[in-house]
């Protein structure tokens, strides 16, 4: 008896994310030889359910198809992967809004033995999402230092990095740029003219948002000290030479 072998890998299978920011769900999986994917589903309803409805659906891949998603998820979901023969099904569903926490589910359809078919599978991820917080300041983003600089010395090479946060929950080592840290580094030689010196880090995000940061350079002189002794003999009162004195 041959065995069809379908199996979904979602890498977290709980996701807490902040509204307004970004989710990915990390998703792969593996299908029957005979079977050959077309297209990828993906749905959000109550836990307690085993196979979410058509209603619960939130992504079809399939853009000229009758089965449409849900209103308030539509344009916010995109594969990070548009060819599915490759297996990624891993979405990215942008700003989040605390309705979108629930439990997802993925489907994948295409064609088995020349027939038209499908599978969904059972495993599931939890995304919560939690209330905007104090990350978003008058079109700003507040959260976490962007600017590092290192200790400097005249004279010596020193490299400044600049990071832009990452606003994506999730994450995989093949997730490309939607969950990576965008780095920029300024790298030069150190002298006085630097010293109490400003430099800014500036970050726009695409969807409008900014980030900056500026820090005072603070370069350190490399002093050079040269220590001189002098050698004396003294000669003792029973006429015996006393080893010389360091001064």
């Amino acid at each position: 008896m041959m065995m069809i072998k379908y199996c979904v890998t979602l890498s977290e299978r709980e996701l807490t994310a902040e509204a307004g920011l970004c989710v990915v769900i990390p998703c792969s999986f593996t299908t029957a030889d005979e079977f050959t994917p077309k297209h990828t589903v993906w749905y959000k309803c109550e836990a307690s359910q085993k196979l979410c409805s058509g209603s619960d659906r939130i992504f079809h891949s399939n853009k000229i198809t009758d089965k449409k998603a849900q209103a308030e998820f539509e344009g916010r979901v995109s594969r990070l992967e548009p060819d599915v023969t490759q297996k990624n099904c891993s979405i990215i569903i942008n700003e989040l809004k605390e309705s979108d926490s629930g439990s997802y589910q993925f489907r994948v359809t295409g064609e088995l033995n020349g027939k038209q078919d499908g599978f969904t599978f059972i495993p599931r991820v939890t995304v919560s999402v939690k209330g905007e917080k104090s990350y978003f300041k008058d079109n700003h983003v507040e959260k976490e230092d962007i600017l590092m600089i290192p200790t400097l010395t005249e004279g010596q090479q020193a490299t400044l990095t600049c990071t832009a946060p990452g606003l994506c929950s999730g994450s995989t080592e093949n997730l490309a740029a939607f969950t990576q840290r965008h780095i920029s580094t300024l790298t030069f030689n150190a002298s006085s003219e630097h010293h109490n010196t400003s430099i800014t880090c500036k970050i726009n995000f695409t969807c409008g948002k900014t980030t900056e940061e500026t820090l005072t350079v603070n370069v350190k002189c490399e002093y050079f000290v040269t220590y001189c002794y002098c050698l004396y003999t003294v000669l003792g009162s029973n006429g015996i030479h006393v080893p010389p004195l360091r001064i």
